[in-house]
């Protein structure tokens, strides 16, 4: 048992998540109960992470200022086991109002592009680099990303896809750690910690520039040629 507080207070969460999410409330001395109990010393590193855990764990977010003007926290939504996970940029106003990422515009040219590629949304999961709303859909600040980067990687660890979709500039920077254009880094295939990632345009900038979708339309068919092949 480790003696920095910071752990033990992290021993702790985990434990109480744990309890909460098998339905138990409350210590007992019930053979369940005494099973989690088991799990105490159990490094943090060999439990999966939960998408419910990682949300609870977001809470009422205040950690940065795009906290203030928010209506929703927009988290995430699809399959907790989706093969393909498609990452935007952050929240627009009508994802704010419902919370739920991708649900205006570009949320139906989204759908359109997941239905050519064969797939329906309840099959991926779908989220954001940051999960508030920033002003006027500005872009992020590099501060908002660090700090609601953490979670977005977690999330992604929970689902473990196979793939991931980068949509614009914002998400395949961040998830790269690269600062080339989309321009260059779209229509090629990299690696995030052994999933394979797709850069392509957001769908917010096919609406304003209906000529890109035919770049689209050619990494998508890259990804379903691998895809298909993997399946």
């Amino acid at each position: 048992m480790t003696d920095n507080p910071i752990d033990v207070l992290d021993e702790i969460l985990h434990t109480l998540h744990n309890h909460r999410d098998a339905g138990i409330r409350g210590f007992d001395c019930s053979g369940e109960a005494a099973g989690l109990m088991d799990r105490w010393h159990e490094p943090l590193t060999q439990r999966r992470d939960t998408l419910e855990a990682i949300r609870a764990d977001l809470g009422e977010c205040r950690r940065c200022p795009l906290c203030h003007r928010r209506r929703h926290i927009v988290f995430g939504v699809g399959n907790p086991d989706a093969q393909l996970v498609f990452v935007g940029e952050g929240p627009g106003r009508d994802e704010d109002l419902r919370g739920e990422p991708f649900v205006g515009a570009a949320g139906e040219l989204l759908n359109r592009i997941i239905q050519a590629i064969k797939l329906t949304r309840d099959q991926v999961y779908i989220a954001n680099i940051v999960k508030c709303r920033p002003e006027g859909n500005r872009n992020p600040e590099p501060g908002e990303i660090a700090t609601c980067l953490p979670f977005l990687e977690r999330q992604l660890k929970a689902v473990n896809p196979r793939f991931i979709v980068a949509l614009g500039k914002v998400a395949a920077q961040t998830l790269l750690g690269r600062q080339e254009p989309i321009t260059r880094l779209r229509g090629k295939f990299y690696d995030y910690h052994g999933i394979r990632l797709l850069p392509t345009y957001h769908p917010a900038y096919l609406l304003r520039n209906p000529a890109a979708k035919r770049d689209v339309w050619a990494d998508m068919q890259m990804l379903m040629k691998v895809y298909d092949y993997e399946d």
